[in-house]
């Protein structure tokens, strides 16, 4: 009996899924812009959103000038975005502002579009044109919407952004450290430093400069030496006041000595 039973159940399932299906498409190859409009959203609201898609798509130019114009392309928006397109997700909700300004909604399609360009933010190694483009959007929201209960989820992430810019500086400068181009390193180091001060590679910046000071001086011409070298001490001793309890300390020491070796020996000729 309970075999029977299941059985009956799983058929019923089956019998509605595919009543449900015939439905749909039905619906899709009509001209009842109505219902396509009411099964668009009930494909929505069920978070069928590929199924919603081109009912959708169809029905923006349908109704446009309408009073469901909104409706469909406020949740047109969404489907793009739930999809994972976020770019074109983003342009749509950007232009959901501009052609329904005054909309109750205009406020969310606004943060919308700047989180899509956070969600299409690569990774540290690649372009970052994504990831200025949503630091300006999300801080365009917060000088708009200042009191609106997303400017905390603005504000963190465009911190999580900025981080992401101030790692690909780091990692930058930190290439050219390994491969030895030392007088480039520096450069690239202390440029990272001056954009982003309270870095947390803050510690790690300073010996790779002070190192890169050293073998820089180490490898160079004669004329330079000594002033390279006196250069590479001043960078050891900023290192120690500024990281005391440092693990590099004793090395930052012991490159210190080095360098006043080579000065004795160079004034010494």
């Amino acid at each position: 009996m309970l075999k029977k039973g299941y059985s009956v159940i799983i058929l019923l399932v089956v019998t509605l899924m595919f009543a449900g299906c015939n439905g749909y498409q039905k619906v899709l190859k009509s001209n009842d812009f109505d219902k396509k409009f009411d099964m668009a959203k009930l494909m929505y609201d069920n978070g069928k959103y590929q199924k919603a898609f081109p009912l959708l798509e169809e029905l923006i130019t349908v109704f446009r000038g309408t009073s469901r114009a909104e409706d469909v392309y406020y949740y047109y928006a969404y489907c793009n975005y739930h999809l994972g397109d976020y770019m074109l997700a983003g342009y749509h909700f950007d232009n959901f502002v501009r052609t329904f300004p005054r909309s109750i909604r205009a406020e969310d399609a606004q943060f919308m579009n700047a989180k899509c360009y956070f969600l299409d933010s690569p990774e540290p190694s690649l372009d970052q044109t994504s990831t200025y483009k949503a630091i300006d959007e999300l801080q365009l929201f917060i000088n708009k919407y200042p009191e609106s209960e997303k400017v905390d989820e603005c504000n963190d992430l465009i911190d999580r952004l900025r981080f992401k810019l101030e790692t690909k500086s780091y990692n930058l400068a930190k290439l050219y450290y390994r491969v030895g181009e030392y007088k480039a390193a520096i450069f690239a180091l202390r440029n990272t430093l001056e954009e982003y001060p309270d870095t947390k590679f803050r510690e790690e910046i300073g010996f790779m400069i002070l190192r890169s000071s050293y073998l820089l001086a180490d490898n160079s011409i004669d004329e330079k030496k000594i002033k390279r070298f006196e250069q590479a001490i001043e960078e050891c001793d900023q290192f120690v006041e500024r990281f005391p309890r440092s693990k590099d300390l004793r090395e930052a020491e012991n490159i210190k000595e080095n360098c006043k070796r080579e000065l004795e020996k160079i004034k010494t000729l």
